[in-house]
């Protein structure tokens, strides 16, 4: 059934030609005399924390809190808009903004606040920084969820029709369908450029120390290039069918692992002063929980209730993403020899005419070639790895445990599949492996040799010992110039070891990390750019 759109007012008549627009008065500051000077970069406003029981108060609404931050920033940025240009402001910048309040669940931002509550206590001004760094991931949330919409050419985002699709439909009637369709993916294009230049301001705008600056825009730089690098590999691998299980694990890691989780962890640190130690142990957490995440989605997306979800099932089916599920499948069906399980994925992988009767065929193979069981209990291990490394850091226990509460719900790890609340440091979960069947990290005994298909037909090598690597680095990531291992807690790596190329790790790499602003920046792996 086609969704019900969401009504509008039609298009007015285009705006009249003027002599000059108005544009926006420059900020001022005040010089050394007293006087005021202009050129000066604004001092942000808003509704921030001044004291201890605010900050309280916060923690009991944080969804809430950045909300109003945003309907701040966002009034702000509409009233400049409208003096740019009223049509603009009205059909672009509006929705923008209006896409953005509504919110989905604000996990990102929540990491954030968590993160420097965990690191800071109640400390006003890393409160302040955070809840700036918190809407500005809501923004920079938009402009993802505005493009990813436009290349998946997806007709919903959170039960209601999408950016590109709602200014498809205002302006249908009057030119018909397919130039109005390139209109509204053009338009959504430009409504997520701009989301992405509001969130940036937000950050320069951000109040923090100088040094503390340079390290969170550096960390925020390598994230928007990780998102951009992540996406391009999704749609590089929809064109070239590259379905390679470490390559599915890169492009899931780059596209989202690391910008839904690790990052927000390391922003929400960085702005809170936190030391190298409990940033390391952050940023490890935080790598394996996001690939959990992303891991999720994948499954979500297949297997998922659209009225949860917000989205229709399939849509990674219909556009051939080479997502990590569909790898595991085709590559157990190959090993086992399954020529029918492999005729159903070729059939409707990349069928954008994917009906509910292939769908359920798909579904069918990634259960029995038992893709779907592979997957959970790797989501499983991989929240049970994250949360020990997050139990070895130091922090302020009243924000440690609604962090690491929210590590648990962003993973989507099965009720017990990691342990009681989540696997403690030392705890099997049910169906886990005990002592001495585990790898390091906490994963299964090897599934396969080099080369070779485990039992029941497993792919070749799906799951080394230490299946997300010691650090958290998912298997067959690192390539040449990259480490092996990345900053693992105690007892996980050995310190001073190279992987390829000769990267450090560990302990031995803070210092140079420090130097490239910050142990989670993306010149903490040999030189190489971090993924997404």
């Amino acid at each position: 059934m086609r969704p019900t759109h969401a009504k509008d007012h039609p298009a007015g008549a285009p705006p009249r030609p003027v002599a000059a627009a108005p544009v926006a008065s420059l900020p001022r500051r005040p010089v050394a005399d007293g006087r005021e000077g202009t050129e000066a970069c604004p001092e942000v406003s808003g509704p921030l924390p001044a004291a201890s029981a605010e900050i309280r108060g916060i923690d009991a609404d944080v969804t809430g809190a950045v909300g109003r931050m945003l309907d701040h920033v966002l009034a702000e940025r509409l009233r400049r808009a409208r003096l740019a240009d009223s049509l603009f402001a009205g059909e672009l910048a509006e929705r923008v903004a209006r896409f953005t309040l509504q919110g989905g669940k604000r996990t990102r931002a929540q990491l954030v606040w968590w993160a420097s509550r965990a690191c800071a206590g109640r400390d006003p001004a890393a409160a302040a920084a955070a809840l700036h760094i918190a809407a500005a991931l809501e923004l920079l949330q938009t402009c993802a969820l505005v493009h990813d919409d436009v290349m998946d050419r997806a007709a919903l985002r959170r039960g209601r029709p999408a950016l590109h699709t709602d200014l498809t439909d205002r302006y249908a009637g009057r030119v018909g369908p397919e130039r109005a369709g390139r209109f509204g993916q053009s338009a959504a294009v430009l409504a997520g450029d701009l989301a992405l230049a509001w969130a940036d301001d937000l950050v320069a705008e951000t109040p923090l120390a100088p040094w503390t600056g340079v390290v969170v825009r550096r960390l925020w730089s390598d994230m928007r290039t990780e998102m951009v690098a992540g996406q391009y590999l999704d749609v590089q691998g929809q064109i070239t069918a590259a379905r390679s299980l470490p390559r599915a694990l890169r492009a899931a890691r780059l596209k989202s692992a690391l910008y839904s989780v690790e990052r927000p962890l390391a922003l929400g640190a960085t702005a809170a002063g936190a030391d190298d130690l409990t940033l390391r142990r952050l940023c490890d957490a935080g790598r394996c929980v996001g690939m959990a995440f992303q891991l999720r989605d994948d499954l979500d997306d297949v297997f998922g209730d659209p009225l949860e979800t917000g989205k229709a099932c399939g849509g990674d089916i219909r556009e051939g993403k080479p997502t990590y599920l569909v790898a595991v499948a085709r590559a157990r069906a190959e090993a086992a020899g399954n020529v029918a399980a492999l005729h159903v994925l070729d059939r409707w992988l990349g069928d954008v005419g994917l009906t509910g009767r292939g769908l359920d065929e798909v579904r069918d193979v990634l259960v029995s070639t038992g893709a779907r069981a592979t997957v959970e209990g790797k989501i499983d291990r991989l929240t049970a790895q994250g949360l020990r490394h997050f139990d070895s850091a130091l922090l302020d226990p009243e924000g440690a445990e609604p962090l690491r509460g929210l590590l648990v719900a962003a993973a989507g790890a099965r009720p017990g599949g990691a342990g009681p609340g989540g696997a403690r440091p030392g705890e099997a979960g049910p169906g886990e492996a005990g002592p001495g069947e585990a790898g390091p990290g906490g994963a299964p005994p090897r599934e396969a040799g080099a080369g070779e298909a485990g039992p029941g037909g497993a792919p070749p090598r799906e799951a080394g010992a230490g299946e997300a690597g010691p650090g958290g680095a998912p298997p067959g990531e690192a390539g040449a110039g990259e480490a092996g291992t990345r900053g693992a807690g105690a007892g996980e790596g050995r310190a001073g070891e190279g992987g390829p190329g000769g990267a450090r790790h560990g302990g031995d790499a803070v210092a140079s990390l420090r130097s490239a602003h910050g142990p989670c920046a993306s010149g903490s792996r040999g030189g190489t750019g971090s993924g997404r």
